[in-house]
Protein backbone atom coordinates (compact mmCIF):
# COMPACT_ATOMS: atom_id res chain seq x y z
CA UNK A 1 0.00 0.00 0.00
CA UNK A 2 2.76 2.50 0.51
CA UNK A 3 4.45 1.76 -2.57
CA UNK A 4 0.87 2.88 -4.38
CA UNK A 5 0.90 6.15 -1.86
CA UNK A 6 5.09 7.24 -3.24
CA UNK A 7 4.09 6.21 -6.95
CA UNK A 8 1.16 8.51 -6.25
CA UNK A 9 3.15 11.53 -5.08
CA UNK A 10 5.74 11.00 -7.77
CA UNK A 11 3.00 11.81 -10.01
CA UNK A 12 1.86 14.18 -8.40
CA UNK A 13 4.74 16.39 -7.90
CA UNK A 14 5.44 15.34 -12.08
CA UNK A 15 1.71 16.98 -12.67
CA UNK A 16 2.59 20.16 -10.56
CA UNK A 17 5.81 20.23 -12.82
CA UNK A 18 4.28 19.93 -16.08
CA UNK A 19 1.77 22.22 -15.01
CA UNK A 20 4.25 24.79 -14.34
CA UNK A 21 6.45 24.00 -17.81
CA UNK A 22 2.91 24.97 -19.56
CA UNK A 23 1.83 27.81 -17.62
CA UNK A 24 4.31 30.79 -18.55
CA UNK A 25 2.19 33.05 -16.28
CA UNK A 26 3.66 31.47 -13.38
CA UNK A 27 7.37 32.18 -13.81
CA UNK A 28 10.03 33.05 -10.75
CA UNK A 29 8.18 36.11 -10.32
CA UNK A 30 4.54 35.47 -10.60
CA UNK A 31 1.97 36.34 -7.98
CA UNK A 32 0.78 33.79 -5.24
CA UNK A 33 3.97 32.74 -4.40
CA UNK A 34 5.42 30.73 -7.00
CA UNK A 35 8.08 30.03 -8.77
CA UNK A 36 9.62 27.81 -11.74
CA UNK A 37 12.68 27.78 -12.91
CA UNK A 38 15.20 25.55 -15.23
CA UNK A 39 18.81 25.69 -14.90
CA UNK A 40 20.07 25.57 -18.35
CA UNK A 41 23.42 24.01 -17.23
CA UNK A 42 22.57 21.27 -15.21
CA UNK A 43 18.33 20.59 -16.81
CA UNK A 44 17.64 20.75 -13.08
CA UNK A 45 13.76 21.64 -12.48
CA UNK A 46 12.76 23.89 -9.31
CA UNK A 47 9.46 24.61 -8.10
CA UNK A 48 8.87 26.64 -4.91
CA UNK A 49 5.87 27.52 -3.50
CA UNK A 50 4.95 29.70 -0.53
CA UNK A 51 1.97 28.36 1.50
CA UNK A 52 1.08 29.94 5.34
CA UNK A 53 3.19 27.08 6.99
CA UNK A 54 6.38 28.36 4.89
CA UNK A 55 7.93 27.32 1.59
CA UNK A 56 7.47 24.19 -0.24
CA UNK A 57 10.96 23.09 -2.97
CA UNK A 58 10.68 20.53 -5.43
CA UNK A 59 14.13 19.76 -7.27
CA UNK A 60 14.28 17.56 -10.13
CA UNK A 61 17.02 16.26 -12.61
CA UNK A 62 20.08 13.66 -12.68
CA UNK A 63 22.21 16.04 -10.82
CA UNK A 64 20.01 16.86 -7.74
CA UNK A 65 21.95 16.30 -4.84
CA UNK A 66 20.21 12.72 -3.17
CA UNK A 67 19.66 13.29 0.57
CA UNK A 68 19.31 10.30 3.13
CA UNK A 69 18.57 10.35 6.88
CA UNK A 70 21.37 9.56 9.06
CA UNK A 71 22.46 6.32 9.21
CA UNK A 72 21.68 5.35 5.51
CA UNK A 73 24.22 5.63 2.38
CA UNK A 74 23.54 4.65 -1.44
CA UNK A 75 24.72 1.13 -2.21
CA UNK A 76 28.15 1.26 -3.49
CA UNK A 77 28.63 1.51 -7.16
CA UNK A 78 25.17 3.41 -7.24
CA UNK A 79 24.76 5.59 -10.31
CA UNK A 80 22.03 8.11 -10.19
CA UNK A 81 19.95 8.36 -13.32
CA UNK A 82 16.97 11.06 -11.30
CA UNK A 83 16.62 12.46 -8.31
CA UNK A 84 13.49 14.79 -7.32
CA UNK A 85 13.68 16.02 -3.90
CA UNK A 86 11.11 17.71 -1.78
CA UNK A 87 12.00 20.24 1.32
CA UNK A 88 8.56 21.53 3.15
CA UNK A 89 8.26 22.73 6.64
CA UNK A 90 7.79 19.30 9.22
CA UNK A 91 10.09 17.31 6.31
CA UNK A 92 11.99 16.44 2.99
CA UNK A 93 11.22 13.66 0.53
CA UNK A 94 13.10 12.12 -2.16
CA UNK A 95 12.43 9.74 -4.98
CA UNK A 96 16.09 8.83 -6.65
CA UNK A 97 15.98 6.31 -9.68
CA UNK A 98 18.97 4.80 -9.52
CA UNK A 99 21.00 1.67 -11.06
CA UNK A 100 24.11 -0.57 -9.95
CA UNK A 101 25.89 -3.67 -11.17
CA UNK A 102 24.74 -6.05 -8.26
CA UNK A 103 21.96 -8.04 -7.66
CA UNK A 104 18.76 -6.96 -6.61
CA UNK A 105 19.13 -8.93 -3.24
CA UNK A 106 22.50 -7.27 -2.38
CA UNK A 107 21.07 -3.90 -2.82
CA UNK A 108 17.92 -4.37 -0.92
CA UNK A 109 20.42 -6.16 1.85
CA UNK A 110 22.32 -2.82 2.18
CA UNK A 111 19.07 -0.86 2.36
CA UNK A 112 17.06 -3.37 4.94
CA UNK A 113 20.52 -3.36 7.72
CA UNK A 114 20.52 0.31 7.27
CA UNK A 115 16.98 0.73 8.16
CA UNK A 116 16.97 -1.11 10.94
CA UNK A 117 20.22 -0.21 12.10
CA UNK A 118 18.28 3.72 12.26
CA UNK A 119 15.41 2.32 14.00
CA UNK A 120 13.15 1.18 11.09
CA UNK A 121 10.43 -0.91 11.05
CA UNK A 122 10.34 -3.50 7.89
CA UNK A 123 6.73 -3.73 7.15
CA UNK A 124 7.16 -5.16 3.62
CA UNK A 125 10.15 -7.34 2.17
CA UNK A 126 8.59 -9.17 -1.04
CA UNK A 127 10.44 -10.72 -3.71
CA UNK A 128 8.54 -10.95 -6.44
CA UNK A 129 10.18 -12.46 -10.15
CA UNK A 130 13.21 -10.28 -10.45
CA UNK A 131 12.15 -7.10 -8.43
CA UNK A 132 13.19 -6.76 -4.84
CA UNK A 133 10.31 -4.66 -2.49
CA UNK A 134 11.02 -3.06 0.69
CA UNK A 135 9.08 -0.67 2.96
CA UNK A 136 9.85 0.64 6.37
CA UNK A 137 8.14 3.22 9.02
CA UNK A 138 9.95 4.53 11.92
CA UNK A 139 7.43 5.44 14.45
CA UNK A 140 8.97 8.05 16.25
CA UNK A 141 8.73 10.57 13.62
CA UNK A 142 6.91 8.46 11.19
CA UNK A 143 9.96 8.53 8.19
CA UNK A 144 9.21 5.83 5.58
CA UNK A 145 11.48 4.23 3.09
CA UNK A 146 10.31 2.18 0.35
CA UNK A 147 12.93 0.74 -2.17
CA UNK A 148 12.21 -1.56 -5.26
CA UNK A 149 15.26 -2.99 -7.38
CA UNK A 150 15.08 -4.94 -10.11
CA UNK A 151 17.28 -7.81 -11.46
CA UNK A 152 19.29 -6.91 -14.54
CA UNK A 153 22.36 -6.20 -15.97
CA UNK A 154 22.46 -3.64 -14.72
CA UNK A 155 20.09 -3.55 -11.78
CA UNK A 156 17.37 -0.91 -11.52
CA UNK A 157 15.34 0.49 -9.06
CA UNK A 158 14.26 3.15 -6.78
CA UNK A 159 14.46 4.41 -3.30
CA UNK A 160 11.87 6.84 -2.00
CA UNK A 161 12.49 8.25 1.71
CA UNK A 162 10.81 10.91 3.55
CA UNK A 163 11.95 12.16 6.90
CA UNK A 164 12.21 14.97 8.91
CA UNK A 165 15.35 15.64 7.72
CA UNK A 166 17.74 14.60 5.20
CA UNK A 167 21.49 14.74 5.07
CA UNK A 168 23.40 15.39 1.71
CA UNK A 169 25.64 12.21 0.57
CA UNK A 170 29.40 12.74 -0.43
CA UNK A 171 29.42 14.58 -3.86
CA UNK A 172 31.68 11.86 -5.28
CA UNK A 173 28.32 10.22 -6.58
CA UNK A 174 28.29 10.37 -10.24
CA UNK A 175 24.78 11.62 -12.27
CA UNK A 176 24.22 9.12 -14.53
CA UNK A 177 24.56 9.67 -18.11
CA UNK A 178 22.66 8.28 -21.23
CA UNK A 179 25.70 6.84 -23.20
CA UNK A 180 26.66 8.19 -26.73
CA UNK A 181 26.14 5.98 -29.51
CA UNK A 182 29.53 6.11 -30.03
CA UNK A 183 30.49 4.15 -26.74
CA UNK A 184 29.29 0.99 -27.51
CA UNK A 185 31.17 -2.15 -28.99
CA UNK A 186 30.38 -3.75 -32.12
CA UNK A 187 31.23 -7.75 -31.53
CA UNK A 188 33.57 -8.41 -34.08
CA UNK A 189 32.38 -12.32 -35.77
CA UNK A 190 34.31 -14.95 -34.88
CA UNK A 191 35.87 -16.99 -37.69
Amino acid sequence: MHAKAFVLAGSAALALLTAACKDDAEGADAPGGRGYTIDPATGEHRMTITREDGEATLRAGAAVPVGLPEGFSLFPGTRVRENARVSQPGGEGMLVTFEADAPAADIADHYRDAAKGAGFAIEADLETGDTRLITAVREGDKARLTLTATEGKPTTGQLSITAPKLTPVPADIAPWTKPSPDSFETPVPQR
